[in-house]
């Protein structure tokens, strides 16, 4: 009598890896996958290798306990964020890089868990070729991005960096920001990822037919053409950085700060320029016009000498409240418009919960000694017609706030922003392509100017229409495109993020039922 285990094996598994890795190689895996996830982000920017860390770290997953999951998926959170915002011990030291990392990897370890849940089911569910090849990867990769969401947004307005998506703000897939969005985008990479596992480890299917599939939808990811923006004019912008030591243990003098600005623009003067804004960065004026007379009277004859008004950012008090602002201001009339920053950032412009955390370590939390109040005025500025959204600093990384810049009408997106706090690490540089690709998704050109860099003005396209050195002072003039564009991305704001949840969660509630009634 022949057994059928003694029959020769199919040629299709003539070529695959082990579908579940032991705990000790998983947990090598995701380490290594998560270090491997930041090099993809700027600076190093070498796009492949996020997917290729992604993949790394979604193999991991694969056939793991829940306690597995939760533990490679820790593994992988720490080795991706502690690396990519290692730029918070420069100044502050390990104890907020520290916190900060641990809780994103709180959000790792539970998002680790519904991937393994997804590799688990969704393949058993639908055991079909097209269910194992595309339904699976695609909801793999929807967990990975419904993980990516709620930490994006909670708690306290969450932390939205080193979404998956950013690491291909200078990629050859960052066109489909403009699609897609953000987290269309994240969607679409984790989803290329999964599907490297899958060509991997699948071996009901040839190699061949494998290895198809990916080259095809990667093909197809990256020849599906750019989002066409229409121009419908243009601004002439001058951006300033001052190359100021504005960080907060500076221990400068009030008005240093504004005299660094005021020194930089100054070459500008008898250049003739015919300018249309003056640009300055988040807190270049450290004097509040509104009540400093000496910042007034500096920012009224920079407005006088370029005939133009100056967007500056600013420390504006009304009443009992503090606000991290930018004023449009212009000689004679003083402050046509002011913004104040809807979000100031949790345990850096403000403590959430004073009462509970300060105790914890006070410390630390003394160098957050006043709550900068959230604001309550519109997103632009009308400047001469020209409608302009500003996004001061960490605004740039909010969804919903860039989508109500252009809900208000903005045609050019400003981004004041103060990165002295970081020095020469890779913030200031990850911050800038979080920018570029918000210029692609909204179809908006950009003015990126920070107090020391990277400050850069960036076209609809994300291309860079100039750009100063870090850490010299200097300024960047000119011709921006302006557009009225809707994009698909802005359009469909979160419908994709939240079809990709939804999608991901019914798909793996469904196939976890069908699992347990399979018979033992």
């Amino acid at each position: 009598m022949t057994h059928g285990t003694n029959a020769p094996a199919p040629r299709a598994s003539s070529w695959s890896l082990p579908a579940a890795p032991r705990l000790p190689l998983a947990l090598a895996m995701g380490a290594l996958g998560g270090w491997m996830t930041d090099l993809g982000f700027p600076d190093g920017a070498a796009w492949p290798l996020t997917i290729v860390g992604v993949a790394l770290v979604l193999a991991s997953l694969r056939g793991r306990s829940v306690g597995g999951a939760l533990l490679v998926g820790a593994v992988s959170g720490f080795a991706f964020y502690g690396t990519l915002i290692e730029w918070l011990t420069i100044y502050l030291g390990v104890v907020p890089w520290l916190a900060l990392t641990l809780a994103q990897v709180f959000f790792t370890s539970l998002g680790a868990v519904i991937i393994t849940l997804a590799w688990r089911w969704v393949p058993r569910a639908w055991p079909g070729t097209a269910g194992r090849l595309l339904l699976t990867p695609v909801i793999v990769a929807g967990a990975w991005t419904l993980r990516e969401a709620v930490s994006s947004t909670f708690p306290f307005g969450g932390f939205a960096w080193g979404r998956l998506a950013h690491s291909q703000a200078e990629g050859p897939l960052g066109h489909w920001a403009a699609w897609i969005g953000f987290s269309g985008l994240t969607w679409l990479l984790a989803t290329l990822a999964a599907l490297l596992v899958v060509v991997a480890i699948e071996s009901r299917e040839g190699v061949l037919r494998r290895s198809i599939l990916v080259v095809g939808v990667t093909a197809t990811a990256l020849v599906w053409p750019a989002f066409p923006v229409a121009v419908t004019g243009t601004t002439t912008v001058a951006a300033v950085q001052g190359n100021s030591d504005a960080g907060l243990f500076a221990g400068r003098e009030p008005g240093d700060i504004l005299q660094d600005h005021y020194d930089a623009t100054v070459p500008l003067f008898d250049t003739g320029l015919d300018l249309d804004m003056v640009v300055w960065p988040e807190n270049a004026s450290d004097l509040d016009p509104l009540r400093s007379e000496l910042s007034a009277a500096v920012l009224d004859q920079v407005s006088d000498r370029l005939d133009a008004p100056v967007v500056v950012g600013t420390i504006t008090v009304d009443g009992d409240e503090t606000f991290n602002s930018a004023l449009l201001w212009r000689d004679g009339e003083g402050a046509l418009d002011q913004y104040d920053k809807v979000r100031p950032v949790p345990f850096a412009e403000y403590l959430p919960a004073r009462e509970f955390f300060y105790p914890l370590a006070p410390d630390l939390f003394d160098l957050v000694p006043r709550d900068y109040a959230f604001g309550q005025r519109d997103t632009v500025f009308d400047i001469d017609g020209v409608m302009a959204g500003i996004a001061i600093c960490f605004d740039i990384v909010d969804d919903d706030l860039v989508q109500r810049m252009v809900d208000e009408g903005a045609q050019v997106l400003l981004a004041p922003t103060n990165n002295a706090d970081f020095g020469r690490t890779d913030q200031s540089v990850q911050q800038l392509g979080i920018a570029r690709l918000r210029a692609i998704e909204q179809g908006r050109s950009l003015v990126n100017a920070s107090t020391v860099g990277a400050s850069a003005i960036v076209a609809p396209d994300g291309s860079t229409i100039d750009a100063l050195p870090l850490f010299e002072k200097g300024t960047m003039v000119a011709e921006v495109p302006l557009s009225d564009t809707i994009t698909p991305a802005h359009a469909l704001g979160r419908t994709i993020e939240w079809f990709a949840i939804l999608l991901t969660l019914a798909s793996i509630a469904i196939a976890g039922v069908s699992a347990r009634r399979e018979p033992a």
